[in-house]
């Protein structure tokens, strides 16, 4: 995240990142991965997580309710990765379909986003509105957890193909609504990452990145 420079991100919304405040990357992809870099000390530290197995809560929208409580009937346990991955858009799709009562086939991620963009079935598109609030409530609560007013940075191969469809949705509105902590979520910037390669920039770093799980992380 700091070899990224300004044509590696695109802002969606307000609020300017804190110097040397603790950083957050989601990456909804093939999964959904979480974790944070603490870059105030000499030595910056990452902080990995499970994040994205973390149990995935009501949103206050009755319809957004009924989904989850769809999957929970059907997997027991609804992670933020059940709705915030690829696998997750799937999951939201056949949900809307089963709940009103659609004879619809299953799609895969790629065909939905595809339709959704294209506004060619409002089935895809309410799906890919669905996880777009998701995910910025998701990344609200990451921020809240972390303490991380240095921004929250969305990775993984969907965000960027989605990009224009994001800005538009309630992805920003839904990060920062967090009741009386609203006007802390105001301040944190969130950024879509659109570097084509900005894993092998994280290689890169390693060896200047210390990992709570070694004693230091070697190229």
């Amino acid at each position: 995240m700091p070899s990224l420079t300004a044509a590696d991100l695109v802002k969606i919304g307000g609020g300017e990142a804190e110097l040397a405040a603790p950083m957050v990357v989601l990456g909804p992809g093939t999964g959904l991965g979480v974790a944070s870099l603490v870059s105030r000390l000499v030595t910056p530290i990452v902080i990995p997580s499970e994040g994205g197995h973390a149990t995935f809560g009501g949103t206050g929208s009755d319809r957004e309710d009924d989904i989850v409580r769809h999957l929970r009937r059907r997997f027991g346990h609804v992670s933020a990765e059940r709705v915030i991955s690829g696998e997750g858009l799937e999951n939201i799709y056949q949900a809307i379909v089963t709940l009103d009562q659609l004879n619809l086939v299953p799609q895969g991620a790629p065909e939905i986003t595809k339709r959704a963009l294209s506004n060619d079935c409002q089935v895809a598109r309410e799906a890919l509105e669905r996880f777009c609030a998701f995910l910025g409530s998701f990344a609200g609560s990451v921020v809240l957890m972390f303490g991380a007013r240095g921004g929250a940075y969305i990775a993984g191969g969907i965000s960027p193909r989605i990009l224009d469809f994001m800005s538009r949705s309630e992805f920003r509105s839904r990060f920062e609504a967090k009741g009386r902590f609203r006007p802390y979520l105001e301040r944190v910037p969130t950024q879509v990452i659109v570097h084509p390669a900005a894993a092998f920039l994280g290689l890169a770093s390693l060896s200047n990145i210390v990992n709570p799980d070694h004693d230091a992380a070697k190229p």
